[in-house]
């Protein structure tokens, strides 16, 4: 853990560089591995991605290893993608590689461990590109899981004609791939209940209880927005949407990988955009992981239960006053009742929240963003200059400036908020 004021201490940043997409975040040998996307030496985004690789115990402290991928061999770029690691064989690790004359449109090749530990790795063939008859303007993103018959690949697409789509390859062993048509499409016009953009970047499909959710990273070229999912079934390689919904709000989430921790349950974990580094050494961070439930037909995600045994003593409750907090904390913010009028404010209002009518906006000097609360309880997770909000209605991350150790929290209105320091 750093010891950095300024800088997220259960929030992964790489130790030099720019980070954005986590990739494969899998359970193996005792411990979890994290990989992810990133420039080396660069604190702004470049297309000669590489794959990092870091370790942890518990899901919050990582320990950055050698790099996983670099370009070269055929790769102008490394792009995102995914772990698949089928019961007593090795791993196989799927990748976007792209070339720099034009990145939008990539293949898939993947790569196999050199050692058991995971710390290297062999570049092998191209086992999927975009069909000839398809007319694409993006198409990347490998996601490989099981759906109880056989493997599948989701590639993230959008099609010149404004329909994003996720696009899938079924194979019985992880090597020979096959084209199988499109899982799902939505068209950008359709912006009810939730708009889904031209292109859906980092295609998953999770199970949760007997349905699927499919979720896709919205993205309109060249913007990334949010998280939105389908609660559906997956018949054949087929994907029925029975609901959309939005899973994320404000300017920082982004690019949702899915994972299954140790005891087996499924989660996200996401790019945090606009954390930056004061000093210019590292630039954005990655969520907690969330742990995700299927509750009335909606998902709702809390922060992964690891986050709670981070929990130093005893929490201190304040109501209708201020007090200092540990710039690391966890916070739960509870409202008198669903109606209730409340606020909480963090330092010199570098975040203030203001919960009414059933939302809560966050405002800072770089803006505000409402998101739908849905009971009575939110959960803040602080951590330097990270923020992350919690409610039955969706999830919020948000960056604020982190100048010392602690800062001044103030609860006003119908609420109480429990905070505990984290370790």
């Amino acid at each position: 853990m750093t010891t950095d004021v300024g800088r997220p201490h259960l929030h992964f940043t790489t130790q030099a560089g720019w980070i954005n997409d986590p990739l494969g975040l899998t359970f193996h040998d005792g411990r979890y591995h994290l990989f992810f996307q990133f420039v080396p030496g660069q604190t702004e985004w470049g297309p000669e991605q590489h794959w990092g690789h870091a370790t942890s115990e518990d899901l919050l402290h990582w320990t950055e290893g050698p790099v996983a991928l670099s370009p070269g061999d055929g790769d102008g770029g490394v792009w995102s993608g995914s772990v698949a690691v089928p019961e007593g064989q090795p791993a196989a690790l799927f990748y976007t590689s792209v070339d720099l004359d034009d990145v939008q449109v990539g293949r898939v090749r993947v790569a196999r461990p050199t050692d058991d530990a995971w710390t290297g790795w062999v570049k092998k063939d191209v086992v999927a590109e975009l069909p000839a008859d398809l007319d694409a303007v993006a198409y990347r993103d490998p996601y490989v899981f099981h759906d109880g018959a056989c493997w599948r690949m989701l590639l993230g697409a959008g099609f010149t004609d404004g329909t994003a789509a996720a696009l899938t390859y079924r194979s019985d062993d992880l090597e020979v791939w096959s084209y199988d048509g499109l899982l799902a499409t939505r068209h950008r016009d359709e912006t009810e209940p939730v708009w889904t953009g031209a292109v859906w970047e980092c295609p998953q499909m999770v199970r949760l209880g007997d349905r699927w959710v499919l979720t896709v990273s919205v993205w309109e070229p060249f913007e990334p927005h949010y998280e939105a999912y389908a609660v559906g079934d997956l018949v054949d390689g087929r994907f029925t949407a029975e609901s959309w919904h939005r899973l994320t709000f404000g300017p920082s989430y982004y690019a949702g990988a899915a994972y299954t921790d140790a005891a087996g349950a499924p989660g996200l974990v996401y790019w945090l955009r606009g954390i930056d580094d004061p000093a210019g050494r590292w630039a954005s961070a990655h969520s907690v992981p969330h742990a995700l439930r299927l509750e009335g037909g909606r998902v709702t995600a809390a922060p992964h239960p690891q986050v709670a045994l981070a929990r130093q003593g005893d929490a201190s409750t304040i109501r209708d006053d201020a007090a200092r907090v540990d710039v690391h904390s966890d916070v739960v913010l509870r409202l008198d009742d669903p109606a209730a009028h409340a606020s909480l404010i963090l330092g010199d209002a570098a975040l203030a929240l203001h919960v009414a009518s059933g939302d809560v906006t966050a405002t800072t000097d770089a803006g505000s963003w409402t998101m739908p609360v849905d009971g009575t309880s939110l959960r803040i997770l602080l951590d330097g200059p990270v923020v992350e909000i919690f409610t039955a209605g969706g999830t919020m991350a948000v960056p604020i400036p982190c100048v010392g150790p602690t800062l001044e929290a103030r609860v006003a209105g119908g609420a109480s908020a429990d905070v505990w320091s984290l370790r």
